[in-house]
């Protein structure tokens, strides 16, 4: 394994936090879709307490209310990393994901739903906790690492008929020909991988603010929009067309429906938007419903609009199916609906041998923060095909300014991270404000009537 100041044995997890962390998006419709109409993005964040002055930050994200049922389960799942080394927990990542659950709990899931978004943030702070253990941030910590060592951290058992060990072996193996190129060009420059932003997207953002929004992300460099569209057809073509006259020709459009047709209307609807001339449509109907997608990517094809989806995929398992049917053109990953780097590898291996591009899903509070890794780790290892992230261009510097390591983009281009860590920490004053309940924010009048919708929790 790799090298670092500190011996890993001697690394012990002797405690832990969790946190729900909730801020009040829904006041200004930031994050508003045609399925979502008024979320307040929140994580739920776990920090591991070691024997020596350094500590793990995972989370994962949700939408406000029911975050506590996430918090109750990382309550369930962390008590197992107790005591132990962190040196045993990172032989095998698989293996210590599989133990945090009993198989009492493992009924709750399996590899999905509460259970596996809490394991999502157990498992992230693992990762994050390794990472600085190492001096690294996350992706040159998997980047660096030995092609036996990469596939020991992928689980296979139920992957297997898409991609071998052998297979992924040999990925890893042919790309990593080139791999110094590409790893010099992360550090040298800023142009490895390229920025989209949703910052006007928001279905219910007034009009003059999609234009302001628009223009700001132009002015700094961005060339690729993504629009949210779903709730009326005449809205959405009015939107796109403004959205249009504002970027010019020369851009990209893509559309993001959030699960809300079923497979016919969503092939008529988005025909109807063809004159747009969108790259894609992203979740077009229900993220379980494989051959849902397949039946739209076939009737998509007349317009050459491409179909992606997988920020609700709630694993590799999924993600196999949607990949080897033919279901998807693009694969979009999520930091936090997904188990963690290791199940990621997984995806990024099977989309590489079957060319399909990776673009991670970023829209919420942290995803940016760690899909920035896995975009570069995309780039470096797999010579990625996708070459894409989405950024949240918020003015004030939105939920990011949260973070101890923020995202940041350069002229539409993503700046590698270079503290150690997976990027998920956030700051102690943004969890002292914003942590529900007791948080100074949720203590005051206007935190006290934004969560008077969360039935049950107030």
């Amino acid at each position: 394994m790799t090298s670092s100041s500190y011996n890993l044995d001697e690394i012990i997890i002797t405690s832990f936090s969790v946190h729900d962390v909730r801020f009040p998006t829904s006041l200004d419709s930031t994050g508003s879709d045609a399925m979502h109409t008024a979320p307040d993005y929140t994580a739920a964040y776990c920090i591991l307490h070691t024997s020596i002055p350094l500590s793990g930050h995972g989370l994962t994200f949700t939408l406000g209310h029911g975050t506590s049922l996430i918090t109750s389960c990382i309550q369930l799942l962390a008590p197992h990393l107790l005591h132990k080394p962190l040196s045993s927990l990172i032989n095998s990542i698989p293996n210590t994901s599989a133990s945090l659950a009993t198989s009492q709990l493992r009924w709750l899931g399996p590899n999905s739903g509460v259970l596996h978004l809490a394991r999502a943030a157990v498992i992230n702070a693992i990762w994050d906790l390794w990472a600085k253990a190492v001096e690294k941030p996350l992706w040159q910590l998997l980047v660096d690492m030995p092609v036996d060592d990469l596939i020991r951290q992928i689980d296979f058992r139920y992957i297997s008929d898409a991609i071998t060990p052998e297979e992924a072996r040999n990925i890893f193996t042919f790309e990593g020909y080139t791999k110094e190129r590409r790893y010099s060009r992360v550090y040298a420059e800023a142009k490895a991988v390229r920025g989209y932003t949703t910052s006007a997207g928001w279905l219910h953002y007034p009009s003059d603010r999609v234009r302001r929004e628009l223009e700001s992300s132009l002015s700094k460099g961005f060339t690729h929009f993504k629009i949210k569209v779903g709730a009326n057809l005449d809205g959405d073509k009015a939107r796109l067309r403004m959205v249009r006259s504002v970027i010019g020709a020369e851009n990209t459009i893509m559309i993001d429906a959030n699960q809300v047709w079923g497979t016919k209307e969503a092939v008529e609807w988005v025909s109807e938007l063809a004159e747009f001339r969108p790259w894609f449509i992203e979740e077009p109907t229900s993220p379980y419903d494989i051959l849902g997608h397949k039946a739209i990517r076939e009737g998509l094809k007349p317009h050459d609009i491409k179909v992606a989806t997988g920020e609700m995929c709630a694993n590799a398992i999924m993600f196999k199916q949607l990949i080897t049917s033919g279901a998807v053109d693009i694969a979009q990953i999520d930091a936090c609906r997904l188990a963690g780097p290791s199940e990621i590898l997984a995806v990024f291996a099977i989309a590489r041998k079957y060319d399909i591009p990776v673009i991670p899903h970023s829209g919420g509070v942290g995803l940016t923060e760690l899909t920035t890794h896995f975009a570069i780790i995309d780039y470096v290892l797999f010579n990625g095909r996708g070459g894409l992230l989405e950024y949240l261009e918020e003015e004030g510097g939105g939920l990011h300014r949260h973070f101890v390591d923020p995202a940041q983009f350069s002229k539409g281009w993503v700046i590698t991270p270079v503290v150690p860590g997976g990027g998920g920490e956030m700051k102690e004053e943004s969890l002292l404000k914003y942590e529900f309940p007791g948080g100074e924010y949720w203590k005051s009048e206007e935190g006290r009537r934004v969560a008077e919708k969360w039935v049950g929790e107030v």
